[in-house]
């Protein structure tokens, strides 16, 4: 009969613990995910959300039904706040300008900055749109706090980002929080950080909001 040795015991052991405690990161991620998710706003207006696992650490949300999702999750939107007049005429033209929805750079700046031109985070970003240093810089940005420049340097971010991850809004938007280069390193999936995987689904509810508004 085998018998393995200490040093063989030793490594299965570890091998089990390492693998339970993966289970449970795993675990842990999907339930702050779907946390986040129902956590996102408060008022009855419903929109899907669908949750895909890619088997290691990471989730895709999509507001799309594909073949791998769990069911959808339903959640609640807080009312979808309106732009003034005149920050409107510029979301709307910088739409138009870099080819986006203007709800959907609508539904991003509410959610970075509420719509305040002078808006500041803990972490220096600027403005409506919530333009890092570095990416003002990167857009030509003179004044971050100017609406009409800080508002269409966001939509060329958000239109590179979108070319970048195959149109996928909730990627695009994922590497808009967390940065291009922490979805990539999660294999093109929403990386599992708490605040992107609340951003996330509260930019597309909004949208959608939006969107049906229009209609």
């Amino acid at each position: 009969m085998y018998i393995p040795s200490p040093r063989v015991r030793h490594l299965r052991e570890h091998h089990l613990q390492f693998s339970a405690f993966m289970n449970w990161q795993r675990w842990a991620a999907s339930c702050a995910l779907a946390a986040a998710v129902h956590a996102a706003a408060a008022v009855s207006t419903p929109e899907e959300v669908y949750l895909v696992g890619d088997g290691i650490d990471a989730i895709h949300l999509s507001n799309r039904s594909p073949a791998s999702a769990v069911p959808p999750t339903i959640t609640k939107v807080r009312a979808v706040a309106h732009a003034p007049a005149e920050l409107s005429r510029l979301i709307a033209q910088a739409a138009v300008a870099h080819s986006l929805e203007p709800q959907l750079l609508h539904a991003v700046i509410d959610v970075e900055s509420g719509f305040s031109v002078r808006a500041v985070s803990p972490r220096g970003a600027m403005g409506l749109m919530q333009l890092m240093p570095a990416t003002a810089r990167d857009y030509g940005v003179t004044n971050a706090y100017d609406p009409r420049q800080n508002i269409d340097a966001g939509a060329q971010h958000l239109r590179r980002l979108l070319n970048r991850f195959g149109q996928d809004k909730a990627l695009a938007l994922a590497a808009y929080n967390a940065g291009a280069n922490a979805v990539t390193r999660h294999h093109g999936r929403i990386p599992p950080y708490a605040e992107t995987m609340a951003y996330v689904p509260r930019v597309l509810q909004r949208m959608a909001v939006l969107q049906r508004d229009a209609r």
